[in-house]
Order: C-alpha cells, then sequence, then structure tokens
C-alpha cells in the first residue's frame, strides 16, 4: 500500500468516523516488532485511528494485559506496564484491561510463562456495542475473532478492516477475506511512516 493508497484509504472514513468502532489487541500488536524490526508506537497509533473513529471515546478500545507480577495479591502496577496503560489513556483509547497470570512452566527458563486472553472480552464489547457502529477496525491479526467478526457481519451486516504484521496474520483472517467477511486486511508495514516508535535502543530500531 503505497502513501497515496494509505491517504485515500484514510479519506475514505471521513463520513463515517462516527460510526466507526476500533479494537485494538496490544498483547497481539506488541509482538509485531519481532518481524518488523520497530514497534508501533501508541500515541502515534492513538493519532491514526483518530482518523477513523471520532467522538465516543468508548469506541476506540485498547485491551491490554496488566502486569502486577507474580504476587497474586500485588495490587501495584509493575512500571513498564503503568507506563503503557498510561500511554494508551492519553492517546485517547478506552482502555480495557485484565490481570495477567503467572503459569508454572519447567520449560520456561524463567520458570514460569504469563498468560491474558482478552479474546472473550474483545467479542462480547463488540456484540453488546453493535448498534453504535457500522464498521470495525481491528488491530489484531490473531483468527480467534473471526468467528464473532462472522456473526456481526451475517447478522448485522458490519463491516471489518484488519491491521496485522504480515507474518502475524492468521490463516482464518485471510479464509474470511475470501468470505467477504473482512473487507480487506492492511499492513503495519505499510503505515510505518505513521505508527513506528523509533529511539535508540538495544533492539534494532525502536
Amino acid at each position: 500500500m503505497t502513501k497515496e493508497e494509505i491517504k485515500k484509504f484514510i479519506n475514505s472514513f471521513s463520513n463515517k468516523q462516527e460510526r466507526t468502532m476500533v479494537v485494538v489487541d496490544y498483547g497481539n500488536v506488541e509482538k509485531w516488532k519481532y518481524s518488523l524490526n520497530w514497534k508501533v508506537g501508541i500515541k502515534e497509533l492513538g493519532q491514526l485511528v483518530k482518523n477513523f473513529s471520532i467522538g465516543k471515546k468508548f469506541l476506540r478500545r485498547f485491551y491490554y494485559g496488566a502486569d502486577y507480577g507474580k504476587n497474586e495479591k500485588s495490587d501495584q502496577l509493575i512500571e513498564w506496564s503503568r507506563i503503557i496503560l498510561e500511554k494508551a489513556e492519553m492517546a485517547g483509547f478506552e482502555v480495557v484491561r485484565k490481570r495477567v497470570k503467572y503459569i508454572h512452566s519447567e520449560d520456561n527458563k524463567y520458570g514460569f510463562e504469563k498468560k491474558c486472553d482478552l479474546d472473550v472480552e474483545m467479542a462480547i464489547d463488540l456484540v453488546k456495542e453493535r448498534e453504535n457502529y457500522d464498521t470495525i477496525i481491528l488491530f489484531s491479526g490473531d483468527g480467534d475473532l473471526m468467528y464473532a467478526m462472522k456473526y456481526l457481519h451475517d447478522e448485522y451486516k458490519k463491516e471489518c478492516y484488519v491491521f496485522g504484521a504480515r507474518d502475524h496474520v492468521g490463516r482464518e483472517v485471510f479464509d474470511a477475506k475470501n468470505e467477504g467477511v473482512v473487507k480487506d486486511i492492511l499492513f503495519a508495514e505499510d503505515f510505518e511512516y505513521r505508527i513506528s516508535w523509533k529511539k535508540n535502543s538495544s533492539f534494532g530500531r525502536y
């Protein structure tokens, strides 16, 4: 997608910005950095999203696994997790968070794995808010939501676009596009100049 095509795509939302729901699965988006070699900036993402959805904040939703550490009784967010939440709120998102679980794992060098799945929350919110939007923009290449997307498309004629990194888009998403459930798949690589956060560090370009 060229910059001119991106501009045309963004402009196509000028008359439907108040009826578009944006869903950001940050756990999925954050992993894109491994193939993109750059990190999607939360501030930059918020600026892009406002081209698609304006007005009702609850239609710009940021789903995030909040990390309180291994102590299940802790009510103190880990610093980097707190910063992500603050950035998302400052970027104009309605933040939906769920506590990260620490699960013992002998196969992991740290002795545990972190788990936090927000697919159910995203699916329920999409169905619950169906009267408030006509178009969905999903920032996640995970195919698990395609069942909900098919239901919303078939029963309520909702239009869906999916943003993902090329190596992080599930087969189910491509199948949904072939079936007409997903109108188009957009790739983060093409939008680098709009959503990348670059900073000198040990990880590539961010």
